[in-house]
């Protein structure tokens, strides 16, 4: 029985789900966790599922903010069986648990950082920000021309034919100088024989051997320098490196409306999400903490007034105290 975790973060609406075969799943804002969540409200390791027999239980690794299990707040490093279809939050982002029997992800490294990348690129599409990656030229006769890198596997060519994807002025490039190709989170340039060469971050290419381009990289071609600018990739290092931030107490984070895919609209999602709506100590709609421990509940039974027990200590003190002093009162008679 394979484990899927669905982000169901309000603010993006739902991402791809993962599955996972394995007995820890980490769930954090670090680039090592296997379910990654670029909100700074999530801490680097925030939460852990953990297999145990034919189970599988969510810990709190000590996050900032908290992990809860609907309207529960766990203890941290206290287990807690999940249930398919159960709730997660993690900072802001709630999540879904699946115990269902889908395949494993083929390369959950690979799956988790485009999880990162489509949650980055959702944040800031909904900000109005531009998230495409982009080539821009930096010096050169060309200053300031761009080439928007829209498409996954398409080939774009720059050069000096007019033809070219990005057309260059420069007396050195060749009519057709370099080829780019957009491929997962990467972008790999070749060389297609030019007259005067390229060089990628001041290293010549190879004739038609592709390397990959890093973001900020510079590629020079005859007089001119280029630049990859890739703004999800340079978001989500910007997020996973910030310390974490701090939610208010009172801060009302809503668990989403999940549909359970057959038709009945969702029924035992949407009634564990209403549960985990319910209003908390603070008023604000949101999950609430955890209940206090049992000792500060018999602590707090004083305020509701006395009962028989109360009132026979009571009596049982006044006994023995009274006791006492009549055993002083006599021993200092004696002598």
């Amino acid at each position: 029985m394979a484990l899927t975790i669905v982000v169901r973060s309000n603010a993006s609406g739902s991402a791809p789900g993962i599955s996972f075969d394995a007995p820890r799943i980490v769930i954090g804002r670090g680039a090592s966790c296997e379910v990654r969540l670029p909100d700074p409200s999530v801490s680097q390791r925030h939460a852990s599922v953990r297999q145990r027999g034919t189970e599988y239980i969510v810990v709190d690794e000590g996050s900032t903010n908290g992990t809860f299990v609907g309207p529960v707040r766990l203890s941290p490093q206290a287990p807690r069986v999940l249930r398919s279809g159960d709730l997660i939050r993690v900072g802001r982002i709630w999540l879904e648990v699946r115990l269902e029997p889908a395949p494993a992800a083929h390369n959950p490294q690979a799956a988790t950082r485009e999880l990162a990348l489509s949650l980055v690129q959702q944040a800031l599409a909904a900000d109005g920000e531009a998230a495409g990656a982009r080539i821009e030229v930096v010096r050169g006769p060309d200053t300031g021309a761009k080439l928007e890198l829209g498409e996954f596997e398409r080939p774009y060519v720059i050069g000096r034919g007019k033809t070219c994807d990005l057309p260059l002025t420069d007396d050195d490039a060749s009519r057709r100088h370099v080829e780019l190709v957009r491929r997962g989170a990467q972008v790999l340039v070749r060389d297609l024989g030019s007259k005067n060469g390229t060089t990628l971050a001041e290293v010549a290419l190879l004739r038609d051997k592709p390397a990959p381009w890093a973001a900020g990289a510079v590629l020079g071609i005859g007089s001119s320098r280029l630049v990859f600018h890739d703004p999800v990739s340079e978001a989500l290092f910007e997020l996973e490196q910030m310390a974490d931030e701090h939610m208010r107490d009172d801060e009302s984070v809503d668990p989403p409306k999940v549909d359970d895919g057959d038709g009945s609209g969702g029924v035992e999602a949407d009634a564990r999400a209403a549960a985990a709506a319910k209003v908390g100590p603070s008023g604000s709609s949101g999950a609430p903490v955890a209940a206090p421990p049992v000792r500060r509940r018999r602590a707090a039974k004083g305020g509701r007034g006395w009962n028989g027990t109360d009132v026979l200590v009571v009596l049982l003190a006044l006994a023995v105290l009274g006791l006492s002093l009549a055993g002083l009162y006599w021993l200092f008679r004696t002598n």
